[in-house]
This record gives structure tokens, sequence and C-alpha cells, in this order.
């Protein structure tokens, strides 16, 4: 059984090129994805470090992995995913303080 993906948070490295813009863009594209917040983390002279918010009803991780890597880049991890017929946000735990 298949739970649907409806939020996708990625810390990845990308090439100088393409763009943010461009970047973001095309990984919108991607089936189920209906919105996508690009964030630049960090910088230097050969990659870029950028933190990607994925939303959507049906993300494919897949498929948007198989972009980023098309793109030039590299999923260093999954920070966040949000499963299923609702949004869930997490909650403040005595370990956050």
């Amino acid at each position: 059984m298949t739970v649907p993906i409806q939020r996708l948070v990625l810390d990845l490295l990308k090439p100088h090129e393409p763009g943010i813009v461009e970047f973001a863009e095309t990984v919108a594209a991607c089936d189920g994805v209906e919105g996508v917040n690009a964030v630049l983390v960090e910088t230097d002279r050969e990659v870029q470090n950028l933190k990607l918010t994925l939303e959507g009803d049906a993300i494919d991780a897949r498929v948007v992995e198989e972009t980023v890597e098309e793109l030039g880049g590299t999923v260093h991890s999954i920070d966040e995913v949000v499963c299923g017929e609702r949004v869930v946000e997490q909650s403040e735990t005595p370990q956050d303080r």
C-alpha cells in the first residue's frame, strides 16, 4: 500500500549552474509537486547547498531525486517527510527547547 507524500524537505548540493530559479522550476514540474520553496543555505567556489521544500498531493520522491541528479545535484539527506491524507505538523517536545 502506497501512502501519498504531501511534503518533502531535502538538503542538497548543486553546481552553480543551473541557477536556483531554474533548479526550483524544474523540480516543481515533477508529477505530484504543486509548489517548491528553494533556500540557498551556503555557497562556495564549486557548489551551492540548498534546502528544498516540496508540497503536493502525491510527490514521487524517487522522481524528484532523479530530477535533482539530472540537474547535477546530489541529495544529502531527506530532512522531513509528511505522508497520508492530511498534513501533520511536528509537535514541540522538551528536547526541542
